[in-house]
């Protein structure tokens, strides 16, 4: 009889010992499954984040490169206009201002012009250098109009360091103004650049 109950004793705490073996490893099966799925949402949680913030990105990049693009078209069209433009107002303003600076009778009007504004309109004494080597040319070209320079207030000199153009003083001053070929095509490049450029674009 003692057997038999120690046999239903051992036969009770084993089922009971089973039984709370049996729950736990439920119970830690169901905390391992949740934790599974926990990381499992986490982790794609993660990954739609990196995604998405992937896709802005790679969305910014495409963007500001188009913009980069855009501007850089821009600029290269803008160039190219300027090119062309400047082309065409070199090939234009070259001959025409290096045959203007060498013809006495322009000259001479602008010599004319220069005293008449020197003072607004007023007395002047001026002393105006030309290039040497035109000195024959110019000479016989001002024989006419000698008396009309000095009448304005215009005494013309020659000097091997004037090149092309003329250099204008005032008698005593220290400073002159100098009318090279090279300032009468900036001035007329500068004067012809919009023209040329609404003519053409």
């Amino acid at each position: 009889m003692e057997n038999t109950k120690l046999k239903e004793l051992t036969e009770r705490l084993y089922g009971e010992g089973l039984e709370k073996g049996r729950a736990e490893a439920e119970r830690l099966v169901a905390e391992a499954t949740a934790t599974a799925a926990k990381i499992i949402a986490d982790a794609k949680a993660e990954a739609a984040k990196i995604v998405k913030e992937a896709e802005t990105k790679a969305a910014d990049t495409a963007k500001n490169s188009m913009t980069e693009i855009s501007l850089a078209g821009k600029q290269a069209l803008a160039k190219i206009k300027t090119e062309i433009a400047d082309a065409i107002i070199a090939k234009s303003v070259g001959a025409g201002v290096s045959a203007a600076v060498v013809d006495a009778q322009f000259v001479k009007s602008l010599l004319l012009a220069v005293a008449a504004a020197w003072n607004n309109g007023g007395k002047v004494e001026l002393t105006a250098m030309l290039p040497a080597a035109l000195e024959a040319d110019f000479t016989k070209a001002f024989e006419a109009s000698a008396q009309e320079l000095l009448a304005a207030g215009i005494e013309v000199g020659y000097s091997k360091d004037v090149h092309t153009g003329f250099k204008v003083c005032q008698k005593g001053g220290g400073y002159y103004i100098s009318f090279t070929e090279e300032s009468f095509a900036a001035l007329m490049q500068e004067y012809l650049r919009e023209k040329v450029s609404k003519m053409l674009f």
